[in-house]
């Protein structure tokens, strides 16, 4: 009976043994398939990125045209108009200049007024 009983628990034994590796085994699959998954989205999320930069891109290609035209009309608009006032100011500039000089040359005093 004893050498039955020994037979018995070395069966058991190697069952645990075996269960042992399979469960290792497993785990590893498990960490091998987990770290598969987090590389598989870092490269989906990498591709989603690029693909909306992409877009981005495009799209600020697109409407930033637009913009600069709308900038380019400004600017000229700007330069006509600082022509217009320097040629203003030229044109005028004799008759101002002679008004400055006879109101601090042709000082006429006035008394103060008794209140």
């Amino acid at each position: 009976m004893s050498a039955q009983n020994s037979a018995g628990i070395q069966t058991l034994l190697d069952a645990e043994r075996e269960a042992s590796k399979i469960v290792q085994k497993a785990r590893e699959f498990r960490t091998k398939r987990v770290k598969e998954a987090r590389d598989e989205a870092k490269k989906e999320i990498s591709d989603y990125k690029s693909k909306k930069d992409d877009e981005f891109k495009k799209f600020e290609a697109e409407h930033s045209q637009g913009n600069k035209a709308a900038e380019d009309d400004a600017s000229k608009d700007a330069d006509k108009q600082i022509k217009d006032i320097t040629a203003a100011g030229q044109k005028n500039q004799a008759g101002v200049v002679k008004n400055l000089l006879s109101a601090v040359f042709d000082v006429k005093p006035v008394p103060p007024s008794a209140a």
